[in-house]
């Protein structure tokens, strides 16, 4: 019993109140401020890893004479490079929330387990997707559709880039407990320490050295294995909450599940991200007679795309410590303080890439020096394909709000309504009525009903969510 008071003095002070160590108080800091403390790093740093991600194809695709060939092969890795994602995320943030609900409900000893079994799930998870990826790496890059002529530079970037994905898995799935004590410039860092890395060596391994396309491979995995030691770092400074425990880093099956039903959301959200790269491609070349140019656009759309999602993720996952915290309090009027301002932030940058989309879609072209055919793709397709976009402040932040209420089963069902109900077999059926058009048509569809969807449960279920919380703590009769 000493030990257990000792420990959670540790945690919270003699107090022990919610406030983190010189930093703040997720119950009693007034919301707007903590709302623009911890989302405001987490918008950054998916800006910065969208601006890490198009700088490394412009890098790749200048390399002298193979250009092309290699963007391409990069391109055919990238989906595999999303599932590796996949898996830090489902335990990353899957575990996060959970550890956010146990300290606010002053229990640091269940939070510090929590992120201990995600430390145990993340070991395995590397030595795992390790082996798999360098056994299987021809066998997986034929599979993902590399032509002849990029075979050899994804098989080559793919390679070395499972020897490194031990890195990924543990800088993305530990940023968020960094994330869910309140140390989001933190957990920001983490972000823009490999994206800085990364874009300054790529020139030095691609050209200077001339390792080309391994080149870039291994500047990603140098950049992502010093974010690891950077987030493992943190949990060893006197401020963190958690700290590494071996002895707690083998969970119980009831741990393991409860973790991976909250992030198997996040976890279908960057798979079927790959799959449905894979199905536009196919139904591309199949329905424009192999015309690169409808490739070309469908490319700056997606790329249009990840500009108004990740930011709207970066917003739903920076509050989650907010939500989850006084969740676990059972302080309903500051989440539904925290949802109303999120919400309405959301759908202002919603709606107005929506708008230019709309109005201005040539804007996209500019931005990705589309040539001319490519424009007049642009200017016809992109009002149809980004008609949905304004529904993303649900179908991404608020989405992200649900995981945060530990609402496993909810965000489950609407992560994979958007992409595996509605958008795979739309866009597999709209060909046969419209053509090529059809394919550009079902991602507007299948992102305004989703939408709708995710934007109606959100509003109808959160009061439900939040009575049956307080009823749970004895907050109300």
């Amino acid at each position: 019993m000493k030990k257990a008071r000792e420990r959670r003095a540790f945690f919270f002070g003699k107090n022990m109140t919610g406030r983190i160590k010189k930093g703040i108080d997720l119950g009693k800091d007034p919301v707007g401020k903590l709302i623009v403390r911890l989302t405001v790093p987490a918008v950054l740093a998916q800006l910065i890893n969208l601006l890490y991600n198009l700088v490394d194809r412009m890098y790749v695709s200048n390399i002298a004479g193979v250009g092309t060939q290699a963007l391409a092969g990069l391109g055919v890795v990238f989906p595999i490079t999303l599932i590796v994602s996949a898996f830090a995320n489902l335990v990353g943030m899957g575990g996060a929330p959970l550890s956010s609900i146990f300290l606010g409900e002053q229990k640091p000893e269940n939070a510090n387990k929590v992120f201990n079994a995600c430390v145990g799930m993340l070991c395995v998870f590397s030595v795992l997707l390790t082996a798999a990826v360098l056994v299987f790496c021809e066998p997986l890059v034929r599979l993902f559709g590399a032509p002849d002529d990029a075979f050899e530079y994804a098989r080559g970037y793919l390679f070395v880039y499972g020897c490194g994905s031990v890195f990924v898995m543990f800088s993305l799935g530990l940023n968020p407990y960094i994330t869910a004590q309140g140390f989001s410039v933190a957990s920001m860092l983490t972000v823009a320490i490999g994206a800085v890395l990364n874009i300054a060596l790529d020139p030095l391994f691609i050209f200077l050295f001339r390792m080309g396309v391994e080149g870039a491979a291994l500047a990603t995995v140098l950049s992502q294995g010093i974010s690891a030691v950077w987030v493992v770092s943190f949990f060893f400074r006197k401020k963190s909450l958690f700290r590494f425990s071996p002895r707690e880093m083998l969970p119980s099956l009831r741990t393991v599940l409860k973790i991976c039903a909250l992030g198997l959301s996040p976890f279908i959200m960057s798979v079927t991200e790959s799959a449905i790269q894979i199905v536009f491609n196919i139904n591309l070349t199949k329905w424009s007679g192999g015309n690169s140019d409808y490739t070309a656009a469908l490319t700056v759309m997606l790329s249009a795309v990840q500009i108004v999602c990740l930011p709207l993720n970066g917003l739903g996952t920076g509050v989650q410590p907010l939500i989850s915290y006084n969740y676990g309090t059972g302080n309903s009027a500051r989440i539904r303080a925290a949802v109303k301002r999120v919400a309405l932030i959301a759908l202002c940058g919603s709606g107005t890439v929506w708008a230019v989309s709309l109005f201005a879609p040539q804007v996209y072209g500019y931005l990705f020096s589309a040539s001319a055919p490519v424009m007049e793709l642009l200017k016809k397709y992109t009002p149809f394909f980004m008609a949905g976009t304004v529904f993303f402040f649900a179908q991404m932040t608020l989405q992200n709000v649900f995981v945060a209420l530990n609402q496993a089963k909810i965000s489950i069902f609407l992560a994979c309504l958007r992409k595996v109900i509605l958008l795979i077999p739309l866009c597999f059926a709209l060909p046969y009525a419209f053509g090529v058009s059809g394919i550009y048509y079902s991602e507007g569809i299948a992102d305004t009903v989703a939408g709708i969807v995710t934007a109606t449960t959100f509003f109808v279920m959160l009061p439900r969510i939040l009575r049956k919380r307080e009823r749970l703590l004895g907050l109300r009769p």
